[in-house]
């Protein structure tokens, strides 16, 4: 699994790289925007871990001292890679205010930062941090936001229900993606990796207990083939946290209607 990457230090410089980037084009190409898109394309390829100026610089055929002019470093080409991203989520599909009732309306947002994880896996091995949002994570915040006024929440629980969105769908991509990683490596599906170790570990566990865990288990691995389902895990998670805000909306419409 790819490591953890760690968020820049220096707000003062994301400020002006992220909303206020030099639009002049060198003789060679370069604008923070063509790195940056060579930046993605290279993590999306191959993973987070190989993202360098170094190599960001030899796939644009020129030198990394060619790119120092535009980006100060790594951690500030990761936040533009991030921003850049954010800013695709609701490109191409309808805008989540305009999909319909409320709870279609959250599957949009579940379902289009589900897609943009899976389309950019190394957005899940980067540590959240204090980021400093640009104009493509504020217009992301700005759109489901407004997903969710008028359902008769107060400001800060429209936050803290998209914050529990947004975290329900980044830790089940996250364990999605670590799960596709592994069985890559392996070269192994969950249930030959289970054929390999199930003799070892009924020995290791020979007299213990665990009649409801065993039980579980086997019922996911007969109706899943997976020794864990984060999706499933998610798509259930998602459909509680609307029945629940389902009843919030409905008890204050009661009472305030």
């Amino acid at each position: 699994m790819a490591k953890r990457a760690e968020r820049p230090g220096d707000p003062a410089k994301l400020i002006g790289l992220l909303w206020r980037p030099t639009e002049a084009v060198s003789r060679s190409g370069l604008t923070p925007k063509v790195i940056t898109r060579a930046a993605i394309a290279l993590a999306d390829q191959e993973g987070i871990d190989a993202l360098t100026i170094r190599r960001v610089a030899g796939d644009l055929g020129v030198s990394t001292m060619a790119l120092y002019p535009y980006i100060a470093g790594r951690s500030e080409l990761l936040e533009l890679m991030l921003d850049a991203v954010a800013a695709e989520v609701y490109a191409h599909t309808t805008p989540p205010a305009q999909a319909g009732q409320w709870r279609t309306r959250i599957e949009h947002i579940a379902q289009a930062n589900w897609d943009h994880h899976m389309a950019h896996p190394w957005t899940v091995d980067i540590a959240a941090g204090r980021p400093v949002p640009g104009p493509g994570v504020s217009g992301k915040y700005e759109t489901e936001l407004s997903a969710l006024d008028g359902l008769g929440l107060s400001d800060i629980e429209m936050d803290q229900t998209l914050t529990a969105i947004l975290g329900l769908v980044s830790n089940a991509a996250r364990e999605t993606i670590s799960l596709r990683r592994i069985r890559q490596e392996s070269s192994l599906t969950d249930t030959q990796w289970w054929e390999s170790v199930g003799p070892s570990l009924g020995k290791a566990m020979a007299g213990a207990s665990y009649p409801v865990a065993r039980r579980v288990a086997a019922s996911l691995g007969e109706a899943t083939g997976l020794a864990t389902d984060p999706e499933g895990a998610f798509r259930f998670g998602l459909g509680m946290l609307m029945d629940g805000l389902g009843t919030l909306i409905g008890a204050r419409g009661r009472h305030t209607l």
